[in-house]
């Protein structure tokens, strides 16, 4: 059974940082690439970051690049989304993605809510 599950959410100050989580069950890194997406209410769904299967990160929008980075831990099967200097703007949910690169079937984590206010 396919499962994507998010921590590391919670509320920080504007300047802040937090480690976002998705650990992963049921399929492997090598076979699926893995994006993280936000969505702040009344906004569309924007792209944080991507890992494809080799593990190289690409897809950082100029809203976050320098300030973000996603990386993975093979062993934990864990994807992680390292969130440095965060901005209140950076409130939204966040969801972990998997994308099949034979399959080209999707699944999506939960989503954890990341709040940046004073």
């Amino acid at each position: 059974q396919v499962q994507l599950v998010e921590s590391g959410g919670g509320l920080v100050q504007p300047g802040g940082s937090l480690k976002l989580s998705c650990t992963i069950s049921g399929f492997n890194f090598s076979t699926h690439i893995m994006s993280w997406y936000r969505q702040a209410p009344g906004q569309k769904r924007e792209l944080v970051a991507t890992l494809t299967t080799r593990g190289t990160a690409t897809n950082y929008p100029a809203s976050v690049k320098g300030r973000f980075t996603i990386s993975r831990e093979d062993a934990k099967n864990t994807v992680y989304l390292q969130m440095n200097d965060l901005k209140p703007d950076d409130t939204a949910v966040y969801r972990c993605n998997a994308v099949g690169t034979y399959s080209h079937l999707t699944y999506w984590g939960q989503g954890t809510q990341v709040t940046v206010s004073s």
